[in-house]
């Protein structure tokens, strides 16, 4: 019994996707396995060409037949390649694609046949793993950043999706909040993470010493340039180059940074030879650049080529919720540095760090650990181990008002309609019900209310 003549059925029982196509693009015949993963019936898709499916995978010439149509036919196949198509409704689909030609007695192309294989279900069940591993990992900080709040993690997710592109970032921010580890986190999630990440502290060179750092210089191009030297955005090349405090460059660097984001190229100071680079730019400022372009020291239309993607640090204040994770881990890290066996804060001594306004935020908080550590022999570090202004300037907490006096019920229930009030805004319920934000802070999460689903549903 000759088998080859049961090819049909064969192709028919299979789980993977076949469509057969001629040299000009044309689908001659698909399997049932392609019709239920296009959502198309075979007499829809037979006839169009294939580009009804938008596949990412396939390079479409569409100036003739064979090698004129597509990249399949100049390649010759393709092997396990992943990418997208859309089905009827639209929807995209991701599939593992494996092609060859096909070929007549003569060994003349004729077509090429296409096998799709689903992976829409594996890459849900990848993105679900890997958010699950990144809230699990949030209290060991996400690429260094410490922080649980709500503010936090809405800065973790515009990381993760501005990482996936290309667009320049401008990271705002008061001092002291973590502007480059927001750099360095959005480089690690890009697809540029293996290559250099390279900062430039702009405030802390002066004209001549910055253009030299940034672009490089030729041998003898100023007096003690005794070699050449390359510039940090050719160190750069093909990764990332993250211009911290970008508000401070001079006008006549703005002007051959503009250049550069234009031109993609720079020119070494002492040489007129423009050399090509391919860098990600990210800037960082704690600086109003708006008002800076009002004052005329800084380029409106830099600014613009900068500021693609705008993504701000929130300073510490905004997020007390998230201080006792981060004290936890700067007391960590100061028991290794000095072997003193120091576990924590009283109760006392961390109420004052909440309630403390941090005016230098992440930084000055890590020098109060640091102080405290001096201080403290071992065991708990307490009120009498901060650093002055952390006891002094901190306000008493005030005694919870008339609203939130009663049973558990009747405040839980006091507390989610203030909440319900104020869009879940807790400095504005705060004052609605007369207490502190801390002590709305503390309800939240003594009566384990969901804000997400309580509030903002």
């Amino acid at each position: 019994m000759d088998l080859s003549l049961y090819w049909k059925t064969i192709v028919d029982t299979l789980q993977d996707g076949v469509m057969v196509v001629d040299p000009k693009g044309r689908i001659v015949a698909v399997n049932p396995a392609a019709e239920r993963m296009t959502g198309y019936s075979a007499s829809e898709l037979v006839g169009q060409t294939c580009r009804v499916l938008d596949c990412t995978g396939c390079k479409i010439i569409g100036k003739g037949a064979g090698a004129n149509w597509c990249g399949l036919f100049a390649a010759g196949g393709v092997k396990t390649k992943r990418c997208t198509i859309a089905n009827k409704d639209h929807r995209t689909m991701t599939i593992i694609k494996n092609a060859a030609l096909l070929r007549d007695e003569k060994g003349r192309v004729i077509g090429a046949v296409e096998t799709l294989k689903d992976m829409s279900e594996v890459v849900r069940q990848q993105e679900e793993i890997h958010a699950l591993r990144r809230t699990l990992l949030l209290d060991e900080g996400y690429h260094g950043i410490l922080g649980r709040s709500p503010v936090m993690q809405a800065l973790f997710e515009m990381v993760e999706n501005v990482g996936l592109t290309e667009a320049p970032v401008l990271i705002g921010g008061e001092s002291g909040t973590g502007k480059e580890l927001v750099a360095r986190a959005i480089h690690e999630v890009s697809a540029r993470r293996a290559k250099p990440f390279i900062k430039v502290n702009c405030a802390a060179l002066n004209e001549n010493l910055l253009e030299s750092e940034l672009f490089g210089h030729a041998k003898g191009a100023y007096t003690g340039a005794d070699r050449a030297r390359i510039g940090r955005f050719e160190a750069a090349h093909e990764g990332t180059i993250f211009l911290d405090e970008v508000g401070d460059i001079p006008l006549g660097i703005q002007v051959k940074l503009l250049r550069v984001l234009e031109e993609k190229e720079i020119e070494r100071v002492g040489e007129h030879t423009p050399v090509k680079v391919d860098v990600r730019i990210i800037s960082a400022t704690h600086r109003n650049l708006e008002e800076q372009i009002d004052k005329g020291a800084f380029r409106e239309d830099l600014f613009f080529r900068i500021n693609v993607f705008p993504l701000t640090c929130p300073p510490l204040r905004s997020r007390p919720e998230d201080i006792p994770a981060i004290v936890q881990s700067f007391i960590r890290y100061n028991t290794k540095k000095t072997g003193k066996k120091i576990l924590g804060l009283t109760p006392e001594a961390m109420e004052r760090m909440v309630q403390y306004k941090w005016p230098g935020n992440v930084r000055e908080l890590r020098n109060a650990i640091e102080y405290a550590f001096v201080l403290c022999p071992s065991g708990g570090i307490g009120v009498g181990h901060l650093p002055p202004k952390v006891v002094d300037s901190a306000p008493e907490c005030p005694a919870a008002g008339p609203v939130l006096h009663g049973t558990e019920g009747d405040e839980k229930a006091a507390l989610i309609k203030a909440l319900r009030q104020t869009s879940g805004n807790q400095s504005e319920t705060a004052r609605l019900l007369g207490v502190s934000r801390i002590t709305i802070w503390k309800r939240i999460k003594k009566y384990g209310i969901d804000l997400k689903r309580e509030i903002y549903a």
